[in-house]
């Protein structure tokens, strides 16, 4: 499959936070780009917690220059986490996943999936948007580790027996 055109792609052994690394080139970009990394050494969730992320899990992210307004462009989590779905629907079938609006995809009761929006810009203008999206396709962080009530985290292969490549 082609990679779409007018969209960057940069894919990196390692880094610290695909969305850290997206925020360090935007300011070069002058198109929408993905940042797609094979390990990341300090990913994060929401509210900074830490999302643990080993070589075999996938962590990318899509950096856009959106010109709707705000309310507009936060819808683009909705957004994201209905082509995750689908997509993982699509690679590793199974009729046991679910959405946890606005940023988490389920499987089989257990997140298996995150998505973290980031922006830069000031009032109501955005330099840019960020949109993370992290994978336990292999691996997933121990469960003593989250808060408690958190949603229990899995993998892909943990409940299939098989998971996609990154």
């Amino acid at each position: 499959m082609a990679w779409p055109q007018g969209y960057g792609r940069r894919v990196l052994a390692e880094v610290d936070s695909t969305n850290a690394e997206a925020a360090r080139r935007a300011p070069q970009l002058n198109a929408p780009a993905w940042i797609l990394a094979h390990r990341q050494t300090r990913g994060r969730g929401r509210r900074g917690r830490p999302w643990a992320d080993p070589a075999g899990n996938f962590a990318a992210s899509h950096v856009m220059f959106p010109k709707e307004p705000l309310q507009d462009v936060a819808l683009n989590s909705f957004v994201v986490a209905l082509a995750l779905f689908y997509a993982l629907k699509a690679a590793a079938p199974s009729e046991g996943y679910a959405l946890k609006w606005p940023n988490d995809v389920l499987l089989n009761g257990t997140k298996i999936a995150g998505i973290l929006l980031e922006t830069s810009g000031t009032g109501e203008t955005l330099d840019w948007l960020t949109i993370g999206v992290g994978v336990n396709l292999r691996h997933s962080p121990d469960a003593d580790a989250l808060e408690p009530r958190a949603t229990p985290p899995s993998s892909v292969f943990a409940q299939l027996g098989t998971a996609p490549e990154p």
